[in-house]
């Protein structure tokens, strides 16, 4: 049996820390402590020559649980639909109409720090509620 491994999920972006900051809040995930020698990031940013300014930024899970999480600046914007995304698992365990209030919930919470709500899928007979979300730079999740 194959022993498990650790991930890191990579994010394309025009701005790697702002992404970064907004995924941060969703997951509650933090950012890394600024480099030794310098007071912020924006300091660190600023002894980098220009091109490299804001190239990346990173946030991980407090308790090293969850996959890392890197944002790099990439020059092209983004142009169809993720063929990979995040599920953000909010509803977890509940069903009905108890998860459609968490899941929306949630919605609201992400809405007001710029995520956009893109559709909310309602139960059948098969699957449970979900919300298909965008960040703030459109990449798609969803509140699962």
């Amino acid at each position: 049996m194959a022993s498990v491994k650790k991930f890191q999920v990579t994010f394309d972006c025009a701005d790697p820390e702002r992404v970064a900051r907004f995924w941060c809040e969703v997951l509650g995930y933090v950012a890394p402590p600024v480099p030794e020698g310098f007071d912020t990031w924006d300091d660190y940013n600023a002894s980098l020559p220009v091109e490299e300014r804001g190239a990346w930024f990173v946030c991980s899970d407090p308790t090293g649980e969850g996959p890392r999480m890197y944002f790099q600046r990439v020059p092209e914007g983004k142009v169809a639909k993720n063929r990979v995304h995040v599920d953000v698992r909010a509803g977890t365990g509940l069903v009905g109409a108890e998860r459609l209030a968490v899941l929306e919930a949630e919605r609201d919470r992400l809405v007001a720090l710029g995520a956009v709500c893109t559709k909310v899928l309602y139960a059948d007979e098969d699957n449970e509620s979900c919300i298909n979300m965008q960040d703030i730079e459109g990449n798609e999740f969803c509140l699962d």
